[in-house]
Formats: C-alpha cells, structure tokens, sequence
C-alpha cells in the first residue's frame, strides 16, 4: 500500500465530532479505490481509549498525539503537531470538518506542508489517481468541481451532515500509534484563560439534523419561545437570521448564513425569513427546506421544498400541538 488518506478526527473532551465518521465513511471508499491506508489522526490529552472508535468506521490504522499542550484547542500548538506528523509520513491526502476547528486549522496546516487546499467541500469523489471535491462559490450561486495539481499533498474540509455515515461495525480493529509531539511553551502564542460553554443541551448547529431558524418576521426575542418549544418536541435545534442577531434577539453563535455558521441538516425550516442570498449560503444545502412566511414574494419561496404562506404566529402553535401528537405516538 501507498502513502495513506488521513482523516483528521476532531474531538472535544473525548467526544468525537460527528463529521469525523461522516468523512472516515467515505474517504474508507476512496482508500480501497487507491490501494492506499485509511489513517485517523487525533489530536488532544488523555485520548489513549479513543482508538477503537475511529476502526469502527474503517481506519485502517490510528495515530494518537498526545500531549498536555493539545489538551485545549490552540492553532499552534495543534498546527505543529500534525504538520510534524505530516511531513513525517507523507499522506497523500489529508481532510478534516469545515468546522469551527478545522477552517481555522486547515489552512495554516496546509500552507505549511506545501499542500493544495479546498475548503467547505460537499461532496469528494475519485477520479483517476487523484480526488475531486465540489465546493459552493459566490455564495453558494455555483458550485465548482476542484481538482488537485502540481501538489504531492491534496486537502479537503468538509461540511458536516452533507455525507452519511456508515452504521459502525465493533469487529474491526486498527494498529494503533501513539504519538508523543514535540511542543514547547514557546510555540503557543495563545493562552487559553477560560471556556465558556452554552448550557444548552442541543446539537451544536453545524451537525444538528433538524434546525428551526427564525428572522425578522419573529417580530422580537420573546417569540422565540415558540420556537424552542417546537425544537423540543421534534428535537431540533433553533438557528437565527443575520437580522435577528443583529437586533439583538439571539445571540451570535445562533446565526445561520454566509456571516454565521454553514449548515446542512436533513431538515431546515425557516420562520419569518426572507431568504436573501447571504442566509441562503449558510443553508442552502440542507436536504428539505421548509419555509414558513406570508410575504408571497419572499426569495426563500422560490428556494423551499415546501411552503406555508401565512402569519407564523398562527401556523407554529397549533404545528407544535400536532407534532406532539405525532410523536406520542
């Protein structure tokens, strides 16, 4: 076998992100393709049992980098231990989540290791000898197939939920590495002082398969309670608009669009939203969109899979009745 397709697997605390069995699922096809290795690669402290997880989806084999310095986030710290790694062994192929973590770290990774990179892709596939990823341009109003040349080393994020995960199979098992990196005190330029985490209990936006996002039309931030009852009951996650955000209704880390966060959940329903082409690039890839506005000419209407025109306030009480019905069932 060959150099090896690496899968970078981001965790938090020993919790392993999604996207990382959605990325080890597919890349698992190209590596057979290849007749190249599958190789997850995990960063972090005190992550000696998390081995077996990443051979559930298909590695081949597990490199553990352990270190006290990794046991919080910081791109340099994370930066030089896998750019060692990588110019250790020579992958030929390196992809990570388009998530808050991997759009931070891919590019320095990349352009330290002389690497061509792609970002926020949707889809990756093979083609002849080399990978081909498509990824959404001008706001998401095209999309371009990207190829990789003159470059010993090809690199990809991907977008959480726009790939599926294979059902994990517990009989497989992978050589495992551990990895001691050489980190000094110096190569952090960032101190991590305090984390400040949400006490929210949802998935986080970016891997939530149901998100319910309210904009303008909620009219104020009191009227979000409605859809929090909605999410709880169907078990989404609630997002907002640029324009909620920026009226102060919620907070930041809840907006969804080109200036917030990218989605692609199985299901995104839209409440009092216009749909301008800066929400439609943070969402337009989400599997059925359902949009709930009685502007009969609001761009989201023309975008939807499904539409209801009428007053919100009147259509998401009695839907969350209904809903709880449904589920009781």
């Amino acid at each position: 076998m060959g150099k090896g397709i690496w899968v970078f697997a981001e965790q938090e605390e020993g919790s392993i992100r999604k996207v990382t069995f959605e990325i080890l699922t597919e890349a698992r096809k190209i590596a057979d393709a290849k007749g190249e290795p599958l190789c997850a690669v995990c960063l972090g402290k005190d992550i000696a049992g998390l081995g077996d997880k990443f051979a559930a989806y298909g590695a081949d084999k597990v490199y553990l980098v352990d270190h006290e310095a990794l046991g919080d986030y910081t791109t340099d710290a994370y930066a030089k231990a896998l750019c060692n790694l990588i110019t250790k062994e020579s992958p030929s192929v390196v992809l990570m989540g388009a998530t808050v973590i991997g759009k931070d770290l891919a590019p320095k990774v990349a352009a330290r290791v002389d690497a061509g990179l792609a970002s926020d892709c949707v889809e990756i596939k093979l083609e002849g000898d080399g990978i081909v990823v498509k990824r959404p341009m001008y706001a998401g109003k095209a999309y371009a197939e990207v190829s990789f040349q003159n470059t010993e080393i090809a690199m990809a994020s991907i977008r959480p939920n726009v790939l599926v995960a294979a059902a994990p199979d517990a009989s497989k098992t992978a050589e495992i590495e551990k990895v001691t990196p050489e980190i000094s005190a110096e190569d952090i330029r960032v101190k991590i002082i305090e984390t400040i985490k949400s006490a929210a209990d949802k998935a986080d936006l970016t891997e939530a398969e149901i998100i319910i996002s309210g904009g303008r039309g909620m009219k104020g931030s009191e009227n979000y309670k409605m859809l929090e009852d909605l999410a709880d009951v169907i078990g989404a996650t609630v997002g907002a608009s640029r324009a909620a955000v920026d009226s102060g209704w919620r907070p930041v880390s809840d907006q969804v669009g080109q200036t917030g966060k990218v989605v692609s959940p199985n299901l995104y329903i839209a409440c009092g939203i216009s749909g301008a082409i800066q929400h439609y690039a943070g969402m337009g890839t989400a599997k059925v969109i359902v949009a709930i506005n009685k502007d009969e000419e609001a761009p989201i209407l023309s975008k939807c899979d499904y539409a209801v025109i009428d007053d919100l306030f009147k259509v998401i009480p009695p839907l969350t009745e209904e809903m709880k019905k449904l589920m009781a069932n």
